[in-house]
């Protein structure tokens, strides 16, 4: 009896054992994941929705006909969510409303961050915010402290909302006659959505293309690209010295001065270089007007949106170029958009103008940017210009590798443009997208994928930085240039 009851506790022990191990298993990995950087939370934030969106887009109910094979709905599930725009299927004739519906939700919580959803869901459920949490908040919305987290966020969802709504409501002036009220109007909500998270992504087989003389469609869509594209406190200081009419004299930041006067330049710019190239080539037929509409409506799509109103294959080569400038830049800080921002291509330009002068610091506006900030730039900059270059070579190697002299020389500039509209998540492209061979479609979603998150927090996450003590040798010269 003694024996058997032994043998009992034993058999007993055993799971209770085993159960106290996978308690500290479990313990282990809680505490391995409170150790993740702020940028690894991030991409881990950005890799789960991806995944499940294109789960859920590889199901027979998002599509019409056969579903879709896993990897275009990967391609088409990071897209949405880094708010990129390029496509491999069509989204109005290939994606049923389920596969629609599941994309406009993909590119609302790209666009206003991941972050900035469970921030506030936190808040709602009085779930307090961690460091990591406001450390993402404070590094993807702001540059300088707030006093209430909880307002900053629940602002920018409002004033984002309310901003798609005025959008869906003037472009259902237009989409209501042509389509009825029940498709014009879900497609105005939908390309609303989609010009102000910067996404690109429409319902029309030929974008936007049949509206190229409409101008409201034209002035609506160009303005929530705008609006999406400098940025969430951009936009807040701006709704600030409107609302409060007594606090008119309020200057504002260095950093709306610099998103608002650097966004200004490179659209009016634009436009004017495009239309100058192009009103003796694609646009050479087009009416003053028209020309006027389409080059200022590229203009501002080609940094960061994606909507295009005219076949960019029948731009000449000069003008891809510049829409490839363009689109490096890309958008603002805290926006919807990517490229390397309006901000670093002020600074970079500053930092440059200061040197040359013999200026050991970077002035603007009667300001002083600090060293940190200046080297921040400049490392962004280049590590940005290095992944382009080693990202761009990859592509061209899996998808010209082996084909004729004649179509790799016609296929460098499309590559190269679909490169970057990937890594700007802009969403342009003259036509390379649908030629995409499956490992060609990886390369675009890593380099969608980076650009979305960030350059900076990828590389980060990846590269401990060393808690060392620096040491500074004796300098010495190097001849350069």
């Amino acid at each position: 009896m003694v024996r058997q009851a032994k043998r009992r506790q034993e058999k007993v022990r055993f799971p209770v054992c085993f159960k106290r191990g996978s308690r500290l298993t479990m313990k282990n990995r809680a505490q391995r994941l409170r150790q993740l950087s702020p940028g690894m939370i991030l991409m881990i934030y950005y890799v789960g929705a991806i995944f499940l969106g294109a789960c859920a887009l590889s199901l027979p109910v998002s599509a019409v006909g056969e579903p879709l094979k896993f990897i275009d709905a990967l391609f088409t599930a990071t897209s949405a969510q880094c708010v990129t725009g390029l496509a491999v299927v069509d989204t109005g004739t290939r994606l049923s409303t389920f596969g629609q519906l599941v994309v406009l939700l993909l590119i609302q919580t790209g666009g206003l961050g991941i972050t900035t959803f469970s921030v506030y869901l936190f808040f709602y459920l009085r779930i307090g915010v961690g460091t990591r949490g406001r450390w993402i908040i404070h590094d993807t919305l702001l540059h300088t402290p707030v006093d209430s987290l909880r307002n900053l966020v629940r602002g920018i969802i409002l004033m984002s909302l309310c901003i798609e709504g005025i959008g869906a409501l003037l472009l259902s002036f237009s989409f209501v006659p042509r389509m009825g009220w029940g498709p014009g109007l879900y497609s105005a909500v939908f390309h609303s959505v989609s010009a102000f998270c910067n996404a690109g992504f429409s319902l029309f087989a030929d974008n936007l293309v049949g509206f190229r003389n409409d101008p409201l469609v034209n002035l609506t869509i160009m303005l929530l690209i705008v609006l999406g594209g400098i940025g969430f406190l951009v936009l807040r200081e701006l709704k600030d010295l409107l609302h409060n009419r007594q606090q008119r004299r309020r200057r504002l930041s260095l950093h709306s001065k610099m998103v608002l006067l650097t966004s200004a330049i490179l659209i009016l710019a634009g436009a004017l270089v495009i239309g100058i190239l192009e009103s003796s080539a694609s646009l050479r037929n087009a009416s003053a007007g028209e020309l006027i509409w389409a080059s200022l409506f590229q203009s501002v799509t080609s940094r960061t949106a994606g909507f295009n109103t005219i076949d960019l294959s029948l731009f000449e080569v000069p003008t891809l170029f510049l829409l490839m400038f363009l689109m490096f830049v890309g958008a603002s800080p805290g926006s919807c958009g990517g490229g390397i921002k309006t901000t670093s291509l002020a600074i970079f330009i500053a930092i440059m103008l200061s040197r040359l002068q013999g200026n050991a610091h970077t002035n603007l506006f009667r300001r002083t940017i600090s060293d940190e900030v200046a080297s921040k730039t400049l490392a962004l900059v280049m590590l940005a210009m290095l992944f382009m270059v080693l990202a761009t070579f990859a592509l061209l190697a899996v998808q010209l590798q082996g084909v004729g002299l004649a179509e790799s020389r016609s296929g460098f500039m499309d590559y190269t443009f679909e490169a970057i509209s990937a890594f700007a998540t802009v969403g342009l492209s003259v036509g390379a997208t649908a030629k995409l061979v499956p490992l060609g479609k990886l390369i675009v979603i890593i380099l969608m994928f980076v650009g979305r998150v960030g350059l900076l927090t990828v590389a980060f996450a990846f590269i401990k930085r060393s808690g060392k003590i620096p040491v500074q040798y004796g300098e010495e010269s190097l001849m350069i240039g």
